[in-house]
């Protein structure tokens, strides 16, 4: 341990510095805390792009329940009811507390909270600040409270390449920063990395998010869960910019509509229509492109001319490229947005690894089942953080023992994955295309060069896909459309992974 951070010795270290993790550190103070992180806090974080809001039951006609019911509902049989319950119960004072820290959430004239609309949810519950800003407005109000916290040390331009685990308990956190590796020694380790949409050619997340905190675990032995489950958000602006500005399900929630090139609402008649889940609408989306249509959301009536007031971030990014979305069509695509799957966690955040925490879209809580219902995932970031920080707190720190000398990875380099995981574990998936994607990933999973990390996850996703010969959520199969009877999680460590990608008969274990 160099000499500048061995004042930090035995600290709770949290890997990430997006909402997950900066409320997790603020939930400890006063009990000291490092927050390690690759750019600046507030930059390269999922959190800051968010749209859409957080889910809350605030209104008259709402209740914890019904917020429930309508999350078990999109999760297509895989939510966890109990952690479902225990997140809407939570979200509420997750709102309260988020104002508190300095959030600036948007209100009516009588100064409450005001409330939007979101697909598959069943009341006006979707909490905004700044309209469509709503993850950067958190950010901003939770660095502030950051930096009023002396708690807590940041530092930034660490990227964390390896958990140091003895006995299946983490013992320190191998870190590469400016000036070379720096061993963090901590029996109290916290992954909040966000998802892995750098994993895919189109997705609407940082390009620094390609799932490096499931790589951590995966290589310390932790289980993961339900990685086969991505949600690809159906509305991202169709150019030439990646990642994709996503155009928020609010918009449709406003009223605009899908269409296609001859102004065709292809959709009107599916159940729910353009506010079907968000899986249904990406797959007829899909398909439509796929026939050779052009796609586009049409918001000209719906919000029409009110839409810079309402979205002023998306209607700049779209006037960037020539749209002024109240007198001209926005062309869509699907691309990948969100990961029900990570780390599997129990009520605490407590991973299958002493020592080992995780939360925020790294996690795998149970709460988005199959299928993420529309804002639940900063509410889940929210709600957790306190999980978290509670059983962290009440975990004593530990003598440690001296770090055994850990070989120091090569910076890790998702480019040749993208391709691969693209065509392979996309929107529409089957037999053949996940094979090819296992042949082609497990050669540089194995290997120990710059794509290893990245492909160790996406051949997990990808045998975890494989094995999964249904139908559900956010995974769908074109030769087995249906569902089973019987809806099980599914749970996988990276041996395992590698175990099936070498026999050829991949296989994830499954668990009730």
């Amino acid at each position: 341990m160099s000499a500048e951070i061995s004042p930090l010795h035995g600290r709770p270290v949290i890997i990430g510095g997006g909402m997950a993790g900066l409320m997790t550190a603020l939930a400890l103070a006063p009990e000291p805390v490092v927050v390690i992180t690759k750019a600046p806090l507030g930059q390269e974080a999922s959190s800051a792009w968010a749209q859409g809001g957080l889910a809350a039951s605030l209104g008259p006609d709402d209740s914890p329940a019904l917020h429930a019911a309508d999350t078990i509902a999109a999760g297509d049989g895989l939510c966890d009811a109990h952690v479902v319950e225990r997140i809407a119960q939570g979200a509420p004072q997750a709102i309260a507390t988020l104002a508190r820290l300095g959030t600036g959430f948007d209100r009516g004239a009588d100064g409450t909270v005001s409330l939007g609309l979101e697909a598959a949810h069943g009341r006006n519950r979707i909490v905004h600040a700044a309209g469509d800003g709503t993850g950067r407005e958190i950010m901003r109000a939770l660095v502030a409270a950051v930096g009023r916290t002396p708690s807590i040390t940041v530092v930034a331009g660490l990227e964390a390449r390896r958990l140091l685990v003895e006995d299946n308990t983490v013992c320190g956190v191998l870190a590469v920063g400016p000036s070379g590796p720096i061993a963090f020694g901590s029996g109290r380790v916290i992954v909040a990395t966000g998802g892995i949409g750098g994993l895919f050619l189109d997705s609407t997340n940082p390009p620094g998010c390609f799932g490096q905190g499931l790589a951590l675990a995966a290589r310390a032995g932790a289980v993961l869960a339900d990685l086969e489950f991505i949600q690809f958000h159906p509305t991202a602006f169709d150019g030439p910019n990646r990642p994709m500005p996503l155009i928020s399900e609010a918009v449709r929630g406003e009223g605009a509509i899908v269409i296609d090139e001859t102004g065709r609402r292809f959709m009107a008649d599916q159940p729910g229509a353009e506010l079907a889940p968000r899986d249904v609408v990406a797959r007829a989306v899909w398909r439509h492109l796929g026939e050779g249509h052009q796609v586009f959301l049409d918001a000209r009536q719906r919000p029409g001319a009110d839409f810079a007031r309402r979205f002023p971030a998306i209607a700049a990014f779209c006037r960037s490229a020539g749209i002024d979305p109240a007198l001209q069509p926005i062309p869509i695509r699907p691309a990948e947005h969100y990961h029900m799957g990570g780390i599997a966690v129990d009520g605490a955040g407590r991973t299958s690894v002493g020592g080992l925490w995780a939360l925020g879209e790294a996690a795998a809580t149970g709460l988005h089942g199959a299928n993420r219902l529309a804002s639940n995932s900063l509410t889940e970031a929210a709600v957790t953080a306190g999980w978290v920080a509670e059983s962290v707190a009440s975990t004593p720190a530990r003598r440690l023992p001296p770090p055994r000398p850990v070989a120091v990875p090569p910076p890790p380099d998702p480019s040749a994955i993208r391709p691969i995981l693209s065509r392979g574990a996309g929107v529409l998936r089957d037999r053949q295309s996940l094979e090819a994607a296992i042949r082609a990933l497990l050669p540089l999973a194995s290997s120990s060069g710059p794509a290893g990390d990245p492909a160790s996850v996406g051949l997990m996703i990808a045998v975890a896909a494989l094995a999964r010969e249904e139908s559900r959520g956010g995974h769908y199969r074109t030769d087995f459309p249906q569902a089973h009877a019987i809806a099980r999680r599914s749970m996988l460590t990276l041996d395992q992974a590698f175990t099936a990608a070498w026999d050829h008969k991949p296989s994830a274990r499954r668990v009730g």
